[in-house]
C-alpha cells in the first residue's frame, strides 16, 4: 500500500505519523498545489490532505487510488460526485476538536472581556511599578454570570460552549440556521431574539447556504452595543466589511475571531484597519489544534485506513 500526504504541515509537524509506515510505504509533501497532485498521488492507493481540491482534474491519473481521507469535518474540497463515479471511497472526521474548539472559545472571551491585552501592557510597559494604588481601574469590566449568551450552531461544540457558559452561570440560547428541530435541555430561539437579547454571541455553525454571509450589516445592527462577537465556525459566515464598519462606528464592543474569509488572512482584508485589541482579536485558525486534538485526528484518520483495508 502506498499512502501520500498532500499537505502534511497543516497537521503539524510535532504529530507521531510513524504507525503509517507499518502499512505501507509513506510519503509526504509539506503542501502540494493543484498543479502537482496528478503526479504525486497517480500511483497511491491512500490520499491524506486538508485542504487540496480534490477532483477529476487532480486524480485523472491517479489509477490505484481507493480511499482519500480527509483529516477535517469539513469536505467542501471534495467532489463527491466525481469520486462516487470512480468508486473512491472517501472519510472525513468529526467530534475530534470538540474540546479544543470550546477551550479557545473561551480563551477569546476572556482575553477580550477583561481587556486582558490592556491589563498586560499596563504593567509591562512599567506603569503599575509607578503607580500610587495597589489595583487599577482604567478599563471596565463585568461578570459573565446572569450575562445571556447566544450560540449560533448547536452541534457538539456549541453544547460544550452551553455547559461550560452554564458553570459561569450564563444563561444560554440558540439558534439553528438550518431549521433543524429543538433540543432537548437547550432553549432554542430565532436569529432576531438571539441578535437582539445576547451580551455574547458565538458561532460554532458549519458553511452552508444557510450560513453563508449570515452575519451582515443588518445582523450587527440587531446586536446590543456591548455585545461581544465570536467566530469559530467558518470565515465566511460572516461579511468581514460589515464586521469592520460594526467595530469602528461602535456597533458592537469588540469581535474575536479565529476563522476568516481567506486564509491565510489576505493584505486587503478590512479586518487589519483596527489595530486595538480590545476591539478585535484575531487568532490563526488554531482553535482546533491543540496537540491532543491533533493526536486524536491522526489516530482516528490510521483506525479509518486500516478499517476499510480490513488491516
Amino acid at each position: 500500500m502506498k499512502i501520500v500526504f498532500l499537505d502534511v504541515r497543516t497537521i503539524g509537524e510535532d504529530i507521531d505519523l510513524t504507525p503509517y509506515s507499518q502499512l505501507g510505504e509513506v510519503v509526504k509533501y509539506p503542501f502540494s498545489s493543484p498543479d502537482e497532485v496528478p503526479e504525486r498521488v497517480k500511483d497511491a492507493d491512500v490520499i491524506v490532505l486538508n485542504k487540496v481540491r480534490i477532483d477529476a482534474k487532480t486524480l485523472g491519473e491517479a489509477k490505484a487510488l481507493k480511499l482519500v481521507c480527509v483529516t477535517a469535518t469539513g469536505t467542501n474540497n471534495l467532489d463527491k460526485d466525481y469520486l462516487n463515479s470512480r468508486n473512491i471511497a472517501w472519510r472525513n472526521v468529526a467530534g475530534y476538536s470538540t474540546d479544543s474548539v470550546a477551550q479557545h472559545t473561551f480563551a477569546m472571551l476572556f482575553y477580550l472581556l477583561e481587556k486582558l491585552r490592556y491589563y498586560d501592557d499596563y504593567v509591562k510597559e512599567g506603569r503599575y511599578a509607578s503607580d500610587t494604588s495597589f489595583t487599577h481601574f482604567e478599563e471596565h469590566f463585568c461578570e459573565l454570570k446572569d450575562k445571556t449568551w447566544g450560540i449560533i450552531g448547536l452541534g457538539s461544540i456549541g453544547r460544550q460552549v452551553a455547559v461550560i457558559a452554564e458553570a459561569f452561570g450564563a444563561h444560554v440560547i440558540y439558534t439553528s440556521p438550518s431549521g433543524n428541530a429543538p433540543q432537548k435541555g437547550y432553549r432554542q430561539v430565532n436569529m432576531d431574539t438571539l441578535l437582539t437579547t445576547s451580551d455574547i454571541i458565538s458561532v460554532h455553525a458549519p458553511l452552508n447556504e444557510y450560513t453563508e454571509n449570515l452575519i451582515d450589516s443588518c445582523a450587527f445592527s440587531k446586536m446590543k452595543t456591548s455585545c461581544i462577537f465570536l467566530n469559530l465556525g467558518r470565515g465566511p459566515i460572516v461579511v468581514e466589511p460589515d464586521l469592520a464598519w460594526a467595530i469602528e462606528h461602535q456597533e458592537i464592543a469588540a469581535a474575536g475571531l479565529d476563522v476568516l474569509c481567506i486564509e491565510p488572512m489576505s493584505p486587503d482584508s478590512p479586518l487589519l484597519r483596527i489595530k486595538d485589541s480590545r476591539r478585535l482579536f484575531i487568532t490563526p485558525h488554531i482553535a482546533w489544534a491543540s496537540i491532543e486534538s491533533r493526536t486524536r485526528l491522526m489516530k482516528i484518520v490510521l483506525r479509518q485506513i486500516k478499517d476499510f483495508f480490513q488491516l
